[in-house]
């Protein structure tokens, strides 16, 4: 049996010689099409800042500073409630319109002043100010915190383990001075 016996009728065999249109190759890869050429930012245009997080200053549990321009960057007293979200851990804090939180029994309606405030490193959040009884040794202690705040890297913690229910405001410039000495930091004895 020949070769060509054993090929279904519909194929044949070419031979070399004939016309045959070759394949062309493509050319190699370049990336350089898909550079980018514009610059990096347009002009005047800056990264948006996303929402910040809300705390107190002893929430912060660190050093903070508050902007001292009370004008611009401190809000008049707002007034939030907690509301609970199904299937959430915890409450979400939502602004609340005054005429509807009147509505609302008194102890479920926060009230406080927000103030753009930072951690090192430029950790930005907006600082909770208490508004309501100054009278109360936890908001006292929290308003001269804030107060230092304005000027100092200040932090604040609480002293309820040592019996008192009043924040220790601590600012940076009386913290004991750290040296370093075989490879380990220890605080002067001076």
């Amino acid at each position: 049996m020949t070769d060509e016996a054993k090929k279904p009728e519909h194929l044949k065999v070419v031979p070399d010689e004939d016309n045959v249109t070759p394949i062309i190759k493509p050319v190699p890869f370049s990336a350089d099409k898909f550079k980018s050429t514009a610059p990096p930012t347009i002009a005047n245009v800056e990264t948006l800042v996303t929402g910040l997080p809300h705390y107190t200053i002893s929430q912060a549990k660190d050093f903070v500073r508050l902007h001292p321009d009370e004008k611009s960057y401190w809000s008049d007293e707002l007034c939030f409630v907690n509301v609970p979200i199904k299937g959430a851990s915890k409450e979400s804090m939502h602004l609340i319109v005054e005429p509807l939180a009147k509505c609302l029994p008194s102890a479920r309606v926060l009230h406080f002043r927000l103030v753009l405030a930072t951690k090192p490193n430029n950790v930005f959040f907006l600082c909770h100010v208490p508004t309501r009884n100054p009278d109360n040794t936890w908001n006292e202690t929290n308003l001269l915190a804030c107060e230092q705040a304005k000027h100092l890297w200040t932090q604040a913690t609480s002293r309820r383990e040592e019996g008192v229910d009043a924040y220790k405001e601590r600012p940076r410039a009386t913290l004991t001075p750290f040296h370093r000495r075989s490879g380990r930091s220890k605080p002067s004895t001076s």
